[in-house]
């Protein structure tokens, strides 16, 4: 049945009639958007949006993850053809997905920017929808948790990462991809307590009361350990999982701004995703791929993995 789709199937992305299944037109043309997903604004009926959020102003060092969204959703063309390997289910004709496009904002207007993010992610869980975004650089995790701690209360989070992200900054109008967590601590919206940072790699002393998974322990006690742990900190929690793709070591993953060597590789951060199958997921995001440094386009392959796998943890609880 894929092969005879294949001949017949163009642009799914505008001329799918159903939003459920698997697509099986050419990777190499069409439309793109995530996994050949419906593009459309209507959330009527719609278990999970995908969108993108392409900034980057709030980059320490290299920019260009503005181009993050358009990276991983033609990327992402690569997967289309099947089922996630190694899930048992297909959640792309479980659930209705969607790709709802990306947030509009004034480039030249940054101040406003944490504004429209947070009411853009709050309208569509607001339909009853979860949102799997992608980045974009870290800074926007800061909002998107904001719009679901207004709905849901403090959550706990699951970041993947080389760095914490939990420097002080008590400047809330500061717009920084490297203290998005601090401020989402400090502000009640992220509950430290339950939450855990895996893959790090970079010394913060002052960690506010996460639970820290570094990469040493990963390589050490192992993958089924680490989710194991993760599970247990977070327990049956409403939780978000951000995962920055540097927390992938650079030969994984090199298009990125702030690379640091030692991290995990890409069977890992897999199978640690996998392991977490039960989680109370709420939505999650994956950020920091940088296409300018991304030379082979790994790192937005990685990042399309990423987000396939946030799709199938979210649909995990929810499946028929």
């Amino acid at each position: 049945m894929a092969l005879e789709d294949a001949k017949t199937e163009v642009d799914m992305a505008f001329m799918r009639s159903d939003p459920r299944g698997l697509a099986f037109e050419n990777a190499f043309g069409g439309a793109t958007s995530f996994l050949r997903r419906r593009y459309t604004k209507d959330l009527a009926g719609v278990d999970l949006a995908i969108t993108g959020v392409p900034f980057d102003q709030a980059v320490t060092h290299r920019p260009g993850t503005r181009f993050g969204p358009r990276a991983i959703r033609e990327a992402s063309a690569l997967q289309a053809y099947d089922a996630p390997y190694g899930w048992g289910y297909d959640p792309l004709s479980e659930m209705t997905v969607i790709d709802y496009g990306d947030v509009a904002f004034d480039y030249a207007h940054t101040a406003s920017f944490p504004g429209k993010v947070e009411a853009h992610i709050a309208g569509i869980l607001a339909a009853g929808a979860g949102t799997v975004t992608l980045g974009g650089d870290h800074f926007v995790t800061l909002p998107i948790l904001r719009a679901y701690a207004e709905r849901f209360g403090p959550v706990a989070l699951i970041q993947f990462d080389a760095h914490s992200d939990t420097w002080v900054d008590d400047d809330m109008d500061r717009i920084d991809h490297g203290t998005f967590l601090y401020k989402a601590i400090k502000t009640g919206v992220v509950d430290a307590s339950a939450s855990v940072s895996v893959g790090i790699r970079t010394d913060n002393p002052d960690t506010l009361g996460v639970t820290i998974l570094d990469a040493p322990f990963v390589h050490q006690q192992g993958v089924a350990a680490t989710a194991a742990r993760i599970k247990e900190v977070v327990g049956a929690r409403p939780c978000y999982i951000t995962f920055d793709i540097d927390c992938l070591d650079p030969a994984f993953a090199p298009g990125t701004g702030t690379p640091v060597w030692g991290g995990l590789a890409s069977w890992q951060a897999a199978a640690i995703l996998r392991g977490l199958a039960g989680v109370n997921l709420l939505g999650g995001d994956v950020v920091e791929v940088s296409p300018p440094y991304d030379t082979t386009g790994a790192t937005a392959i990685a990042g399309a993995h990423v987000a396939m796998e946030l799709i199938a943890l979210y649909g995990w609880t929810r499946r028929r």
